[in-house]
């Protein structure tokens, strides 16, 4: 048996929301996250354990509102010729990587967040017609700490 620890399953809600947040307004992940800034990553994962209990729509709702995120033109889901990966499966993509960035490198988990997010990675992540999402987490880590993609 597995056993999450509560950062990891709040870690993994709020990444999780930052991927739906980005699809129902079009924009990339790493725009949501800098609309939210350190401060918002921050409230969000201490909120994590209570918002659980709450529907992603309607938590995502109140972030698009509290955080004044407009509607984006960014939409991969459309054009994806391949299945979708839930916005679950996408937050355990970020959940592993920075819960090995952490452990590899040290830092404060928001600070991790916000680097991962606003990095070349996100983008490469969120492409559904690429297999990154599917990759081993260390590749993807040892691609993220390479600052491309390793051959």
């Amino acid at each position: 048996m597995i056993y999450i620890t509560q950062e990891q399953n709040d870690l993994l809600y709020v990444c999780s929301l930052i991927e739906f947040v980005g699809r129902i307004t079009q924009n990339t992940n790493a725009d949501v996250v800098r609309a939210l800034r350190k401060e918002g990553l921050a409230r969000q994962i201490r909120l994590a354990d209570i918002n659980h209990c709450l529907s992603f729509e309607e938590v995502g709702d109140e972030i698009i509102e509290e955080y004044k995120i407009q509607q984006g033109s960014f939409n991969l889901i459309d054009t994806c010729k391949y299945d979708i990966p839930s916005y679950v499966d996408i937050g355990g993509v970020y959940r592993d990587l920075i819960l090995d960035v952490k452990d590899e490198q040290g830092g404060e988990v928001v600070d991790i967040m916000f680097a991962v997010f606003t990095s070349f990675i996100s983008e490469k992540i969120s492409n559904f017609n690429s297999s990154l999402y599917y990759e081993n987490p260390s590749y993807i880590y040892h691609s993220y700490v390479a600052g491309e993609l390793l051959d």
